[in-house]
């Protein structure tokens, strides 16, 4: 036997555990040592990124996309539109991009709506107002 190879199974287990405990400790970060306005930010990314995905705009026809799912982009679309009405003042500089994308998520909304909402009754327009 080789000093590569570990004595038994249940060796390799242990060993396969530690690295992954090790890769597990590094991404751990103390909520406490990151502002405010990077948790925000990072929320707003992975809404956008989440409801993008929902609407299906990561394949080249989001018409017949399996990902799909108007609910679901109903909910994020919804709750990212309070999540940047309600901390558009701490969003300094960005806050004009990040309404551009939530505007353009709303417009995608309405796009593959076979009956579209009411202008103003749309996934988040209650906070943004109407998009048309």
């Amino acid at each position: 036997m080789t000093s590569e190879q570990p004595a038994s199974a249940d060796q390799a287990g242990v060993s396969q555990t530690d690295e992954h405990l090790d890769a597990r400790e590094v991404e751990i970060v103390d909520l406490a040592d990151v502002s405010a306005q990077e948790i925000i930010s990072r929320s707003i990314v992975v809404l956008m990124s989440a409801a993008a995905e929902k609407l299906g705009l990561s394949d080249d026809d989001p018409a017949t996309s399996t990902h799909l799912d108007l609910d679901e982009a109903r909910k994020l679309i919804g709750a990212l539109a309070g999540l940047v009405t309600g901390s558009a003042e701490y969003l300094g500089p960005q806050a004009g991009v990040v309404r551009d994308g939530l505007q353009g998520l709303q417009r995608a909304f309405r796009e593959a709506s076979a009956f579209p909402d009411e202008p103003g009754q749309g996934p988040g327009e209650k906070f943004t107002g109407p998009v048309y």
